[in-house]
């Protein structure tokens, strides 16, 4: 399996970003094809060093990290990566990555 982890930082206005983010890049995302799992964090996500930089994790699950180059690449994926720009002003890291279990 492999992981896309977006890691949005704190916006300007954390309800609208919320509103959005549920009403319309959640659904966007969810039409990219070979997405297994679609997680996000609640509440606080931070160290207890430097709370407050993140507002919110979103994690996706594919078959590899093939598979998310593939997606990415995809209509779907461009439409969802191009959509960050509507709402995410707080700015989004993205990590891509294979995992396994151990």
């Amino acid at each position: 399996m492999a992981k896309l982890l977006a890691i949005y930082k704190t916006p300007g206005d954390a309800a609208k970003f919320d509103a959005y983010y549920y009403s319309t890049h959640v659904p966007l995302a969810k039409t990219i094809k070979g997405l297994r799992s679609y997680e996000v964090s609640t509440g606080a996500v931070g160290l207890p060093v430097d709370p407050g930089q993140v507002h919110l994790v979103a994690i996706l699950t594919f078959d590899s990290a093939a598979a998310i180059g593939a997606a990415l690449g995809s209509p779907e994926g461009q439409a969802t990566a191009g959509d960050l720009a509507n709402f995410a002003d707080g700015g989004v890291d993205l990590m891509i990555f294979d995992t396994k279990t151990v």
